[in-house]
């Protein structure tokens, strides 16, 4: 259903928000998120463009939110890499679809509509906070890396 700019974007996000604010470098983001480090870096781009992340270069340079954890709904990022837009009218552009969808494309509209609510409901302290969840990046290295005396 996404793309796997949206499905990076999201992991990016994500481990951010696991960090708490800290700077994290790119090289440190491609790792631990497990995506390509020059695909992240058009990734991170779009982010920033969107207002959802800063980056600094050099000595302690890195990416960080520039919101609250809570304030980051899963939409704005996925919007921010590819938006998700309803079916507003046929795809396929006939003359006897106008004002109505056929059959399947208001299916299509609907299941399209129904993500967008899912994901505008949710937001990055959403996915780090779910009890009894893994982490959101599916990885043993990464509930390793983020437990401190037995607390994430």
């Amino acid at each position: 259903m996404f793309s796997q700019t949206a499905e990076y974007a999201l992991r990016a996000m994500a481990w951010l928000a696991l960090t708490k604010g800290d700077r994290v470098a790119s090289s440190s983001l491609a790792e631990n998120t497990q995506v390509p480090p020059d695909y992240l870096a058009k990734v991170l781009q779009l982010l920033a463009k969107a207002k959802l992340i800063a980056g600094r270069r050099g000595v302690g340079g890195g990416y960080q939110l520039l919101r609250d954890p809570s304030e980051i709904r899963l939409l704005d990022v996925i919007n921010a890499v590819e938006p998700l837009t309803p079916i507003e009218s046929c795809p396929l552009g006939l003359k006897d679809h106008e004002g109505k969808l056929c059959p399947l494309h208001r299916r299509v509209d609907q299941a399209t509509r129904a993500v967008i609510k899912l994901f505008d409901d949710a937001t990055l302290a959403d996915l780090i906070n779910e009890p009894g969840a893994n982490t959101p990046l599916c990885s043993e290295e990464t509930t390793a890396l983020l437990t401190i005396d037995g607390k994430r």
